[in-house]
């Protein structure tokens, strides 16, 4: 059994009880903390990390069924595990969902039928039949976004003109450049760059005959629906069609005097950022499109280049049973760093084995090279952290905040090199901040929004602009650190914050689902530099209070992204009743009856091993197109949420290894006013 010591001083008791309690209340949440810790500390890993499954829709395993094609390895024992997942997934009207219980979805349908097409799935079966149903009354095959085309286009099942222009000659356009590749966001980099190289060279993947999909047209005489001109006919939509229709007759000239010097840059950046990485960008779409674009480049799949990427790419398989689905990545850093917070705040000790294991394994993870974050961003040190096992060209923001907050309170025994580490976190966390005040995930200033009128640019993730969920978590972090809120840096993030607010109170989440996510990540970076006193926090408690259900619990759906009416209406989970208490704590007062309906639903829905069960996905990748379900989340959240709510009780100082003053830090001389450089 772990050992568990008190946080900070126990002064006086808890408040007298209040008529909602059940009897033994203390007791309980005292027992549900500790064996929500217990079984946290039961799945860590010998390494002293921890790793949750991230779960993602079944587009990754209809787009892997089609990449064992194209590699010629669909040995039929995979793909009848694929396939199996797939059709697991269909729904009643004969679509697949991008989430649990979603309503069908044009993109995710058109794969599935596709890949089980491959697969060798008849098109009269009765499911193929209802899929294709499903398909026309979502607006057909030639409503679909334009990686689905690509993919198709690359296999010769639609023909090239579906798909948008992408030409390797994007790589030849200066840094200073309005429209260049650093202006979109770090993920499109590494997906569209691979996808420049397949659309210049468009290599022969073609599958079977019997693998395409004309049938999946609604009107086959409008297959270029996707290119119809705006109504509004002066807009960027039309500027970036026109620009679209003109690069596609550049493709059709016989000669290209700068394609051959585009394609060696993007060769070149490809294979520069494959190193130090597992892994392209380590995300899945991205590793798949530079499998592709290595053979496309003459690379067989035993090159050792195309190899290593295979290799990693095989990492994403979870295969169970009859089946095998697939991870669009991994995020042992991130699942280390909440649950270690989540322990910290449960009360073990500092210096417990457990922490110093996981402190060491994350110190190791430090990133001190380079990365594409240093094009806008050329004076700071290197010093974040990424999601994953490998990334070193992409630190973020929102990890290196949770993974310096996750050290703080880690009684480590080299204190020097520690101390190091957090300084670099930190002074690299203050690098990122932008212009506005807030900050992005992974790259500065990263806000061009003209950009998404691109027509490759309907993934709705082309750019990185600040958001309020990452600049909560930087804003938490530095209050911890003991940084006050007149300082220019936080009233900065803070100026953002209050214009970022909705006019109900909530906080849009980007990167969590959703308001309740937004709303509880900022009202708790606001308790930490003291100003939840504020009118806008009061707004943000209220509108708590108004989406929490009679039981306690907070749910919200994914739909909320989609359809404003529906924010903080979902099924109840336990991660989201999670954050919905953690925001009532930091804004309300522990007594408030909203905050003990909150943790009385948490105690009673935990399992009998120290867990809680949850289906619903609450992660956001691109909002409106793709979700995670992050497996950890209904462990770490519930846990913190409990162990704050009592340690409020008990009125406990919270305990801080160390903190790290303002004046400390060098600070970006372009961002603040000569007055604003002089206070700090």
């Amino acid at each position: 059994m772990a050992s568990f010591v008190r946080v900070g001083e126990e002064i006086p008791a808890a408040p007298a009880p209040r008529p909602w309690r059940q009897e033994g209340w203390a007791e309980k949440i005292e027992t549900a903390v500790k064996n929500g810790a217990e079984y946290l500390l039961s799945v860590q890993a010998e390494e002293g990390y921890w790793h949750g499954e991230l779960e993602a829709d079944t587009t990754l395993e209809s787009d892997y069924i089609y990449y064992l094609y194209v590699l010629g390895k669909a040995d039929p024992s995979r793909i009848a595990k694929l396939a199996n997942y797939v059709r697991q997934k269909q729904m009643a009207d004969g679509g697949w969902p991008i989430y649990p219980n979603g309503p069908s979805e044009l993109n995710a349908t058109c794969k599935a039928y596709f890949a089980l097409k491959l697969a060798g799935d008849s098109p009269d079966s009765t499911h193929l039949a209802k899929a294709r149903e499903a398909v026309h009354r979502l607006g057909g095959l030639e409503h679909t976004n334009s990686y689905v085309r690509f993919y198709l286009a690359l296999v010769g099942a639609v023909g090239w003109e579906l798909v948008p222009a992408i030409p390797p000659e994007l790589m030849l356009l200066p840094n200073w450049f309005y429209l260049n590749i650093y202006e979109m966001s770090s993920w499109t980099r590494g997906i569209v760059i691979p996808m420049s190289i397949l659309s210049s060279l468009r290599p022969d993947f073609r599958l079977p005959e019997h693998a395409r999909v004309d049938e999946l047209f609604k009107d086959p005489s409008q297959k270029t629906a996707a290119f119809s001109w705006s109504k509004q006919l002066v807009s960027w939509k039309n500027l970036f069609l026109a620009v679209d229709r003109g690069l596609k007759l550049y493709e059709k000239l016989p000669w290209k005097p700068l394609r051959n010097k585009a394609l060696k840059e993007a060769k070149q950046w490809m294979l520069e950022h494959m190193e130090r990485t597992d892994g392209l960008a380590a995300i899945y779409p991205s590793m798949m499109n530079s499998i592709f674009a290595l053979m496309a480049m003459g690379h067989g799949v035993d090159d050792p280049l195309t190899f290593r990427e295979i290799k990693e790419f095989a990492r994403f398989e979870i295969e169970e049973g009859d089946t095998i689905r697939l991870q669009p990545c991994v995020s042992p850093v991130w699942d280390t760093c909440i649950a270690m917070v989540a322990l910290e705040e449960a009360g073990l000790a500092a210096d417990h084995a457990a922490l110093v294991k996981a402190a060491d394994w994350l110190l190791t993870k430090q990133i001190l090279g380079g990365g594409d974050w240093q094009i806008k961003n050329q004076d700071a040190e290197p010093g974040g952290w990424a999601f994953e096992y490998r990334n070193d060209f992409y630190p973020d923001v929102d990890d290196t905040a949770f993974v310096l907050m996750a050290l703080q309170r880690v009684k480590f025994p080299d204190e020097k090199r520690m101390e190091a580490a957090l300084r670099r976190g930190v002074q690299w966390l203050l690098s990122m901040q932008n212009r506005d005040g807030g900050w992005g995930a992974f790259d500065r200033d990263n806000d061009r929004q003209i950009l998404c009128n691109i027509p490759f640019a309907d993934h709705n993730a082309m750019i990185d602009p600040s958001t309020a969920d990452v600049t909560a978590r930087v804003l938490e972090c530095l209050g911890r650190f003991g940084w006050p809120a007149e300082h220019p840096v936080v009233q900065r993030a803070v100026g953002f914050l209050t214009k970022d607010q909705s006019k109900d109170g909530s906080w849009f989440g980007r990167w969590g689902v959703n308001y309740v996510y937004g709303t509880s990540g900022v009202l708790r970076a606001l308790e930490t530099v003291s100003l939840t006193a504020q009118d806008y926090c009061a707004r943000a408690v209220a509108w708590l209070r108004q989406v929490q259900k009679a039981d306690g619990s907070f749910g919200e759906s994914l739909l909320s992204y989609e359809m404003e009416s529906t924010k903080g209406q979902g099924n109840s989970t336990p991660s989201q009743t999670a954050w919905g208490l953690i925001g009532l704590l930091a804004g309300a007062d522990r007594s408030d009856p909203a905050v003990g309906r909150a943790a009385e639903y948490l105690v009673t829905q935990q399992n009998a091993n120290g867990s809680w069960s949850e289906d619903d996905f609450t992660g956001t990748g691109f909002p409106g197109v793709f979700y995670l379900k992050y497996h950890l989340y209904k462990n770490s959240f519930p846990v913190y949420a409990l162990a704050r709510y009592r340690n409020q009780g008990k009125r406990a100082e919270e305990y801080c290894a160390c903190k790290f003053l303002p004046g400390e830090f060098r600070l970006r001389s372009g961002l603040y006013t000569k007055r604003e450089r002089s206070a700090s």
